[in-house]
C-alpha cells in the first residue's frame, strides 16, 4: 500500500470553529451531507423489513436488482440485465475498493480526474497502485493504466463530460484494455446541462464491455446515512466482484435493500428534493456573484466552484469570518488552489442566512 494522505477535513476545523462563533450560528456549505428529511416511501419499506434475521445476499434481492435497472432504463436510456446490478455499501466503499476489487496493483497506474473527489486517490493507494491525475489521456506512454475513473457531474466542480468527450474515453481504454469506472452519483442534478451516462448507447455504442458505472441514493434520495448505492455494467465485471464482495462479506443490510429498492421505484420523491436544490442554488449562486465570486463550470450537480482568484485558504478564511463554511479547492487537487467549493446541502433557512451575509 501507497501512504495514504493525511484526511483533509481535519485542515478545516479551525475554520469550523471560527464561523461557529459567529453570533448567527454557522451555516455549513463544506460537506454534502443531505439535510432533507429521508422521504417517506423509503422510511416505510425500511420498517416494513425490520424483521430480517437471516443473512441477504451479496448481489442484492431480485426486487432491488429489478428497481435498479427500471431507474436506469426510465430515467436514463440505459438498459442492462438485473443480473448487472451489484449493491454497494454506499458508493465511497465501492470507489475505495475497486482498485482492489479488480486486481489493480503495484506497477499499475488508476488515472484519476486532475479535480477529483479525494477517494479515487486513496483507492489507487489502497492497492499500492499510483494515481495519475489527468484529464487527458494521451500522455500516459507504454505504462499500464488498468483502471480509469471519469466523474460526471464533477464534484467538486459540477462540470459535465458530453457524450462525444466520453465516447474518446471509452474508445482509448478499449484499444487498451483499460476498465473505465464512471461515477454518476449527481447524475439526476442537472441544470445547465443534462449529463449522459458512460453505460448511454450514444456514448458506448450499446456494448458495456470494460465499463462500469456507480449510482448513489445520498443525494437522489438523501439516504446518506442508509449507505445505499449500485455498480451495474460489463456483466464480466459484475459477476468478479461480486464473487470477492461474496469472499469479503461485502454485504448491503436487507432493510437497507427494501429501502433502497423503493426509493428507486418512485420518482416524485426526488423529483421535489431536485427542485429544493434548484431553489437553493437560484438564491446562493447570485449572492456569491454579487459578493465577488465567480463561478465556474458547476452545469450540474451538488455544489458551485468558485473563486475570487486568491489561495483557497484565504477564500476559506474570508467566508469563516462571516460564518460560512466552504470547502478549499486543493482538497480536490492542486488544480483547486485557487477555488472553493459551496454546498446547497443546508436548510432552506441556513441558505438564506449565507445570502444575507454575502451582502
Amino acid at each position: 500500500m501507497i501512504g495514504l494522505p493525511d484526511f483533509p477535513w481535519d485542515r478545516l476545523v479551525p475554520y469550523k470553529e471560527r464561523a461557529l462563533a459567529h453570533p448567527g450560528g454557522i451555516v455549513d456549505l463544506s460537506v454534502g451531507t443531505p439535510v432533507d428529511p429521508v422521504p417517506a416511501v423509503a422510511r416505510e419499506a425500511l420498517a416494513g423489513a425490520a424483521d430480517s434475521p437471516g443473512y441477504p445476499l451479496t448481489h442484492g434481492t431480485e426486487r432491488l436488482r429489478a428497481s435498479a435497472a427500471g431507474w436506469l432504463a426510465r430515467r436514463h436510456g440505459v438498459t442492462v440485465d438485473p443480473a448487472d446490478v451489484l449493491p454497494t455499501i454506499g458508493s465511497k466503499e465501492l470507489v475505495a475498493w475497486l482498485p482492489t476489487l479488480l486486481g489493480v496493483g503495484p506497477g499499475d497506474r488508476v488515472v484519476i480526474p486532475s479535480l477529483a473527489y479525494p477517494t479515487y486517490d486513496v483507492g489507487a493507494r489502497i492497492a499500492g497502485a499510483t494515481p495519475h491525475a489527468s484529464d487527458g489521456l494521451l500522455g500516459l506512454g507504454p505504462e499500464r493504466a488498468p483502471l480509469v475513473w471519469v466523474n460526471s457531474p464533477s464534484n467538486p466542480t459540477g462540470r459535465v463530460l458530453p457524450a462525444e468527450h466520453l465516447r474518446k474515453v471509452v474508445a482509448w481504454a478499449r484499444e487498451r484494455g483499460s476498465v473505465v469506472a464512471s461515477d454518476e452519483c449527481y447524475i439526476e442534478l442537472g441544470w445547465e446541462e443534462q449529463p449522459v451516462s458512460i453505460l448511454h448507447p450514444d456514448v458506448c455504442g450499446g456494448s458495456h464491455e470494460g465499463l462500469l458505472a456507480v449510482h448513489s441514493l445520498s443525494k437522489r434520495s438523501n439516504l446518506a446515512g442508509y449507505r445505499a448505492a449500485f455498480v451495474t455494467g460489463d456483466p464480466a465485471l459484475v459477476k468478479r466482484l461480486l464473487e470477492v464482495r461474496k469472499h469479503a462479506g461485502m454485504i448491503m443490510p436487507a432493510p437497507v435493500q427494501a429501502a433502497m429498492a423503493a426509493a428507486l421505484d418512485d420518482d416524485r420523491h426526488a423529483a421535489d428534493q431536485r427542485e429544493l436544490y434548484g431553489a437553493r442554488r437560484a438564491l446562493l449562486r447570485p449572492a456569491l456573484e454579487k459578493a465577488g465570486w465567480r463561478v465556474e463550470h458547476s452545469t450540474a450537480g451538488l455544489y458551485l466552484w468558485a473563486t475570487d482568484d486568491r489561495n483557497c485558504w484565504d477564500q476559506v478564511d474570508a467566508l469563516a469570518k462571516i460564518g460560512i463554511l466552504v470547502a478549499p479547492g486543493d482538497f480536490y487537487g492542486q488544480a483547486g488552489a485557487s477555488h472553493i467549493r459551496i454546498a446547497m446541502t443546508a436548510s432552506d433557512e441556513r441558505i438564506n442566512a449565507a445570502v444575507l451575509r454575502l451582502q
